[in-house]
């Protein structure tokens, strides 16, 4: 039994030019398949390319005007028709015969007078491997198919990932955006109450970077400062002083020496700048990383390695890497940079001051790395120098903010 009882009895098309060999044939084949004829070459080319082509051919040689021969040849050379099984039945029984038909594509030679079990057993051979050519022809069709489904699928795919990484980026740097912003904004509300210009708070990001990146070979550094962690200290930098808006202006722009409870007052600024950063993560319902770092330097930067620093009194390794480097940081743009108050020191008064700072100001090794550096402090310095418009609009806002506040004490 072959595979074309699933789809019905197999099509048989017996070509030939003598009525008698087609009656022979057709009595032989009929009991197992469905048999159509052939009387020469034009008629079995009409049947083969119908919609209804023959499942298997048995085909003449010796036929009048076109040969099996030809018949063979112009079946073979129609894509539909190629694959359909030609036998050869002739009574031309010569090898070189048999050779030829084989060589055209025909995929048995035999010769008359047939046997008819050899001629059946023949014919359901064929009939079975072109069921199994056929199923395998349609698989990889189907394979191919499914393959090019794939590919398409796999094609939107990656265009869906590609749009979504294009989203995720587009969002990350939309969020960053949006928090660069917000400090900016927050550290330059801080710094329109302050004697400080907008400028100290570009100076001291890039200062904290700089010895940030200095110090990251350094044993004692490296398990913090990492790339990512530098890159948070950038945007942490400006909200030290945050805490300054909550100090009254009687005593934050006071340009002589604070009295005992003045200064009481001043180093409030610490706790009220980490307090108002932890108000804003809290508001947000989540823990926002690079405000954990601002915190840590808003609420220590006034540490002092020996102890002697506000508001906790931490020493050592105990006060937060952060607060250490932006401790420098602070101190030397205070010193060089010029107030309403005050005129600047020099670059090289500066470093000399800090490093007289080591082991109790300042973390002796970060000192270290500040003194190996301070001609990249200085280029910050000048690059984002205060200009006299800067300093002019300042003592402005100065004078009047001290007049309102000696008219309106707090």
């Amino acid at each position: 039994m072959h595979s074309f009882d699933q789809m019905g009895t197999a099509t048989l098309l017996v070509v030939d030019d003598t009525p008698e060999n087609l009656s022979l044939m057709s009595g032989l084949l009929k009991d197992n398949y469905q048999v159509r004829v052939a009387i020469n070459g034009d008629r079995a080319l009409s049947i083969a390319m119908s919609e209804s082509p023959p499942d298997l051919i048995l085909l003449d040689i010796m036929m009048p005007e076109m040969d099996g021969y030809e018949v063979c040849r112009r079946l073979k050379a129609n894509p539909a028709t190629r694959d359909i099984p030609i036998i050869f039945l002739t009574a031309r029984s010569s090898i070189e015969d048999e050779q030829k038909g084989l060589e055209m594509g025909a995929v048995d030679y035999i010769t008359k007078p047939i046997n008819p079990p050899i001629v059946l057993a023949r014919v359901a051979a064929q009939l079975s491997l072109k069921a199994s050519t056929d199923f395998l022809r349609e698989k990889n069709e189907f394979l191919n198919e499914k393959n090019d489904y794939l590919r398409e699928k796999n094609a939107f795919l990656r265009d869906k990932n590609d749009f979504l990484e294009h989203e995720v980026v587009r969002r990350t740097q939309e969020v960053t955006a949006i928090q660069d912003v917000t400090i900016l904004v927050m550290a330059s509300l801080a710094e329109t109450r302050d004697a400080e210009t907008g400028n100290h708070i570009r100076r001291t990001q890039h200062y904290v970077r700089a010895l940030a990146i200095r110090l990251k070979p350094h044993p004692r550094f490296e398990g913090f400062l990492s790339d990512h962690n530098i890159d948070m200290l950038f945007k942490s930098a400006p909200l030290h002083d945050i805490g300054k808006v909550g100090i009254p202006d009687r005593i934050l722009l006071k340009p002589g020496r604070f009295t005992v409870e003045e200064f009481e007052i001043m180093k409030t600024h610490t706790t009220l700048g980490r307090d108002a950063i932890a108000q804003a993560e809290a508001s947000l319902g989540t823990r926002v990383e690079f405000l954990t770092m601002a915190k840590d330097i808003a609420l220590f930067h006034q540490e002092k390695w020996d102890g002697s620093g506000y508001p906790a009194g931490l020493r050592g390794d105990a006060i937060p890497v952060s607060a250490r480097l932006m401790a420098i940081a602070d101190v030397y743009d205070a010193l060089i940079s010029r107030r309403v108050y005050k005129e600047p020191i020099a670059h090289e008064q500066a470093v000399h001051i800090i490093a007289n700072g080591r082991g109790t100001h300042f973390d002796p090794d970060m000192v270290d790395g500040f003194i190996q550096i301070q001609g990249e402090f200085h280029a910050i310095a000048l690059r984002y120098a205060d200009s006299e418009v800067d300093l002019e609009r300042k003592a402005s806002y100065i004078d009047c903010a001290c007049n309102t506040a000696v008219t309106n004490p707090i």
